[in-house]
């Protein structure tokens, strides 16, 4: 299986989107307008261990709600990334068993080998 949950008003998304072409049997997932489900999230978080690495604390809600002043667990974690698109690190790519999370050029280049090996 391949998926890519991304945001397609996201230009660093379309960005890579384009690097990562050709995306045949690539199953795409705009999590703005098709929200993530409770089981896609438990998913990736079985890939990635916890839910903390799929958390994005750059997205500009998490200090207008003051989430940077707080110790936030696993449950909370995983409660905001459900209820807001915006606090998941985007994009994230899962590839058969592995998660590829984020923009960092070594991700990228990481899920780019891997959807095409």
């Amino acid at each position: 299986m391949k998926k890519i949950y991304y945001l397609s008003t996201c230009d660093t998304c379309q960005r890579i989107l384009k690097e990562w072409e050709p995306l045949d049997g690539v199953t795409l997932q705009d999590i703005k307008n098709e929200a993530m489900t409770e089981s896609q999230v438990d998913e990736m978080k079985t890939l990635a261990g916890n839910y903390e690495p799929l958390f994005s604390k750059r997205a500009r809600l998490y200090r207008e709600k003051g989430l940077h002043e707080k110790q936030l667990s696993e449950t909370e974690y995983k409660n905001l990334i459900l209820d807001h698109y915006t606090f998941l690190k985007r994009p994230v790519l899962l590839v058969d068993d592995q998660i590829f999370i984020g923009n960092s050029k070594k991700v990228v280049e990481a899920a780019k080998q891997a959807l095409h090996s």
